[in-house]
Order: structure tokens, then C-alpha cells, then sequence
């Protein structure tokens, strides 16, 4: 079966997702740190900028050596979020809102300190050493073969106890499980339905691609150059993407469906290709619902010809299984700051929000991405908490920029918290970027989302419609038509993606529209209200969105 956005779909093909870096989103008992009771506290500004659902990242027990990806109790809550009860709360108060509730499941790697690799350690004839890839050196002293570590260096940690050295994809306190274990499948897949009893509506699966490796170690191929570490540039082709990965999708989508509600999967799918990323979805639409699209937001450039073919590929490429683009997450720097040119970054915000709440997609917002929260690295060394910002300083500065506190007042570290310090300081600019200031300001980037989440859930073309993409030869305008399943309901939309004026003709009747004008529904910029379609005029980084007049 080949989904699609029709009104009959899974409530997941309509939604509006947002992801919570909990640390990072609102603290409630003044350690300036996030928790699950500041989440609860704000689910009503969630519910009114329109969310329908949000993605936490892990609230599990952890050493934090990178923030709760190191998990050391899968069935836990880590204590400076709160307790299980807190968290319940938050499923049934987010449950009374409409709001579902998905977490963040690290399925390659476990703390160091897990019960599980601790046991590992202990002797090569442990039971539970085949939980983990341990394996012995090539030589005295030397790794099993010349694979990295993705936040730096070698991908081997030896282990002096048992004179073996261990694998692993991230950090050296992230061991990576053996998946080609039946017990460790099975002890995985009992976690995930621990949370699903729990009442949450699906899981984000981190670092899904890299569960397996090359059984038989080969060096991974050596590519010009180095890389922020360093080390030298590798294909990591026998790392990552291995073929096993599609059988434990297979086996996951198996779970989550014994459950009521349409449980999600998404998968953090960091690919090459949109043809690879076709393959998460499965040959039979039975892996993941929505792999991430990284191929639209990481582009990094306001390019409309770039942005029309990452389009035509969703469109054409995914077999009919709809997008979910992401342009913001906890690991990239803001696409404020990617895409923004340093003199019209706001209007060029707008042209993102719109790109991603207009076309036929699913959308992931990221806390902050609303009111232009832009990326505040550290200045000096001293001041970094991401240690892949401590390993490679100053040419890699880490993951803290992207992750300071959310901005919700003027007042002291922008409502987030009431400790006198917090655990990344707040962005400068929190007094004029907050979403209190922003929520009374009509012209803010703040109003603008909610005012194109809610055009996106009203519009029948713009909820369920097919995508026709325009102008194709149009260097500077993208442009695309979205038509409602019944004809009845036409929306052209129109992203200036260049710093000048231009000027826009549509012709509609090959698509069996012979209207010539349009009602004007959302725009940035000077726009009537009322346009010929013949003739638009579009201000510098503009957005217009109309509604085709159809003979009723």
C-alpha cells in the first residue's frame, strides 16, 4: 500500500512535528536545566502555534557524556528530568491537548556504563561480551582496521582487562551493541514496547543507519583530504547503510503496529541519495513512515533551481510515500544562520517556513526555529560543553550553538529558567527574539508560523493536494501549484529566493485551470490583495501564497 496524503491517512501524514531538547526547552525547579515538567508547563503555547505532536530527545538515565545519547537504563527516566510519574503527567496533559508524545530511541549504542557493557568487560567469556563488537587488534597495539569514530579520531577503544579492543561509531563511552545478537534484538525491541505500553505515539530512532558493519572488517576507503579532527577523510560506505538495517526496520514496524493509534516511526536517515533514502520506507511500505529528508533542508544556499529538484525528487522518487523535511535539529547550526545572507535573514526565514508548511510534506520544526532563534556558539574553548567541540576546537566548535536555552519572555534568561546560571547561557538577543514579544508583534516571524500552520491544516489543497511545480526554468522564483483531491481547491505559491524584485507570469490552463487571478492568502511583503496570475510582482526574498479563483 502506498500512503498518501489523502483524508483517510494516518494522523502522522498531517501533523506538524516539533522537536524537544529537553535540557535546553524550560526549567521548572530552577537548576537551570530543562525537565519534564517545563515541557508540561508549556504545551499550550505548543497547542497554539498549532504542534500536533513533539519528539523528545532522550530523557533516560545517562552519564550525559553527550546529553542522554549515552543511555545507561532504556526503562527510566533520568533524574534531573524528573520522575516516571512526571512523565506521565506530560503523556496525559499533552493526551488533553491533542498533542502526541514521541521519543528519541538509541538503538546502536549504550553507555559505557550500562549494565549490559559493564558485564561485556569483564572477560572475553562473559555472557554478555557478544552484546558488543569486540575484536582483536591487527597488530600489538594497533585497531582491528583504520575505521573512525564520527566525533573523532579512531573508531576503536582498547580495553587493557581483556586485551581486546571495542567498537565504536560516537564516543568512546558509547560502545556500539552487536546486532547481529538475537538477545540484544530481542532485549531492544522489549524496550521500545515498555514505552509503547506507556502511551507514547512512536519513536525517532537515532543513528538508525550505522546498527551494522562490515562482518568482515575491511579498511574503509581513504578520500582526499582531512576532516575537522584531523583524521583522514573516509568513505564510510562499510559503516553505515548496511543492507541487515531494512530486517530490524522490518521487525520494529511489526511492533509498533500490534499497537492502536497509528504509532510512528522516523528515522534520523543521513543518506547520499533519495534513492537510498526510498529504501527506508520499504519495498512494501513496511519500515519506516517517515524517514528524514535531509536532502531539501541541509542545502545550505537560497537556490530556487536546487530547491525545485530536492522537490521533484520527493515527488517522483519516494514511490508516493510523502517527505518529512527537516531544515533544524539539535545537531546542524539554525538555518537562520545557513541560509540567511546577514541582511535579510528574517525575510529569508520566511521563505524556509513557508517551503516547509506548503509543500505536499510533513514538517519538523525545531524549539526556537518559530521566532528566529539563531546559533550562539562558544567563544573560547573553555566555555564548550559538546566534546566533539573540545576534540576539534577551534575548526569544529560543537553542537552547543544550536542548543541554548528556548526564549519565551524579555525577562531573565528568557523564561526559561530562574537559576542564576544556566546550563548554556541564553542567546543576546532574547529580549527582541522571544515568543512573548513576538506573539504581540502581527509582523513577527512567530505569528507567521502559526498563521501558515494553520493555513496548511484549514486549505484542502494545501492538507491533502498533489504538488505540481511551476516555472521550471526559473532561476530566481519557486514556484508550485497544489491542487485538492476533488479540484474544487487550487493554491499557487510563490518563494523568491534572490535579493531582487522579480516578476512572475503563471499559466494554468494546462493543468485545466483557466482562472487568471488569485486571491491573496498569506504573503510577506507588498502583495494585493487580489493578484493576476499573469503578472505578480515579487519583492526581494518574498512569499505569496493565493487562492486560484475556480468557476464554482
Amino acid at each position: 500500500m502506498v500512503h498518501s496524503s489523502a483524508p483517510t491517512a494516518p494522523w502522522w501524514a498531517h501533523a506538524v512535528f516539533y522537536e524537544i531538547y529537553p535540557r535546553s526547552f524550560q526549567d521548572s525547579n530552577g537548576d537551570g536545566i530543562g525537565d519534564l515538567n517545563g515541557i508540561t508547563a508549556r504545551l499550550d503555547a505548543l497547542r497554539d502555534l498549532g504542534v500536533d505532536a513533539i519528539w523528545l530527545t532522550p530523557i533516560f538515565p545517562s552519564p550525559q557524556v553527550d546529553f542522554g545519547y549515552d543511555i545507561s537504563n532504556y526503562e527510566a527516566i533520568d533524574p534531573m528530568y524528573g520522575t516516571m510519574a512526571d512523565f506521565d503527567h506530560l503523556i496525559a496533559e499533552a493526551k488533553k491537548r491533542h498533542i502526541r508524545v514521541l521519543l528519541d530511541m538509541v538503538m546502536n549504542h549504550t553507555s559505557d556504563k550500562h549494565p549490559w557493557f559493564v558485564e561485556s568487560s569483564r572477560s572475553r567469556d562473559n555472557p554478555k561480551r557478544d552484546w558488543y563488537v569486540w575484536r582483536d587488534g591487527k597488530a600489538p597495539g594497533q585497531p582491528p582496521n583504520n575505521w573512525q569514530s564520527l566525533f573523532g579520531h579512531s573508531a576503536w577503544q582498547y580495553d587493557a582487562r581483556t586485551q581486546q579492543w571495542y567498537y565504536h561509531k560516537f564516543y568512546v563511552q558509547q560502545p556500539d551493541l552487536n546486532w547481529n545478537n538475537p538477545d540484544v534484538q530481542a532485549a531492544m525491541f522489549n524496550t521500545v514496547r515498555f514505552w509503547l505500553n506507556r502511551g507514547v505515539d512512536g519513536f525517532r530512532l537515532d543513528a538508525i543507519t550505522t546498527l551494522f558493519e562490515d562482518p568482515e572488517l575491511r579498511d574503509e576507503p581513504v578520500l582526499p583530504g582531512t576532516n575537522a579532527f584531523g583524521d583522514p577523510n573516509l568513505d564510510h560506505t562499510l559503516t553505515d547503510n548496511q543492507p541487515q538495517v531494512h530486517t530490524v526496520l522490518r521487525d520494529l514496524r511489526k511492533i509498533v503496529e500490534e499497537y492502536p493509534g497509528d504509532r510512528v516511526l522516523i528515522g534520523e536517515t543521513y543518506l547520499s541519495s533519495v534513492q537510498e533514502l526510498a529504501k527506508m520506507y520499504g519495498s512494501h511500505n513496511d519500515e519506516l513512515q517517515l524517514p528524514m529528508d535531509m536532502q531539501l533542508g541541509t542545502l545550505n544556499r537560497m537556490d530556487a533551481q536546487a530547491f525545485r529538484e530536492r522537490l521533484r525528487e520527493a515527488q517522483t522518487e519516494l514511490h508516493g510515500n510523502l517527505p518529512l523535511f527537516v531544515f533544524d535539529n539539535h545537531d546542524i547550526a539554525r538555518s537562520w544562520d545557513r541560509y540567511g545572507d546577514g541582511m535579510h535573514n528574517a525575510a529569508i526565514a520566511r521563505v524556509i517556513a513557508a517551503l516547509q508548511l506548503t509543500t505536499r510534506s510533513v514538517p519538523l520544526l525545531y524549539y526556537g526555529q518559530a521566532i528566529g532563534m539563531v546559533t550562539t556558539p562558544p567563544k573560547t574553548r573553555a566555555q564548550v560543553q559538546d566534546p566533539i567541540g573540545r576534540i576539534g576546537w577551534p575548526k569544529e566548535k560543537g553542537r552547543d550553538g544550536e542548543r541554548t536555552p528556548m526564549q519565551w519572555t524579555p525577562g531573565k534568561n528568557a523564561g526559561f529558567s530562574t537559576a542564576a546560571k544556566t546550563w548554556l547561557p541564553v542567546a543576546a538577543n532574547y529580549k527582541t527574539v522571544n515568543v512573548q514579544t513576538e506573539s504581540a508583534q502581527p509582523d513577527s516571524l512567530y505569528l507567521w508560523y502559526k498563521h501558515l500552520i494553520a493555513l496548511r491544516r484549514s486549505n484542502p489543497a494545501l492538507r491533502d493536494g498533489t504538488e505540481i511545480l511551476l516555472n521550471t526554468s526559473d532561476a530566481n522564483v519557486l514556484s508550485y501549484l497544489r491542487l485538492s483531491p476533488d479540484g474544487k481547491h487550487a493554491v499557487v505559491v510563490a518563494l523568491n529566493c534572490t535579493a531582487q524584485k522579480h516578476t512572475v507570469h503563471f499559466d494554468l490552463a494546462s493543468y485545466g485551470l483557466r482562472s487568471t487571478h488569485a486571491r491573496t492568502l498569506l504573503h510577506s511583503g507588498e502583495v494585493a490583495e487580489r493578484v493576476a496570475l499573469h503578472h505578480l510582482h515579487l519583492p526581494p526574498f518574498a512569499v505569496w501564497i493565493g487562492q486560484v479563483e475556480l468557476p464554482q
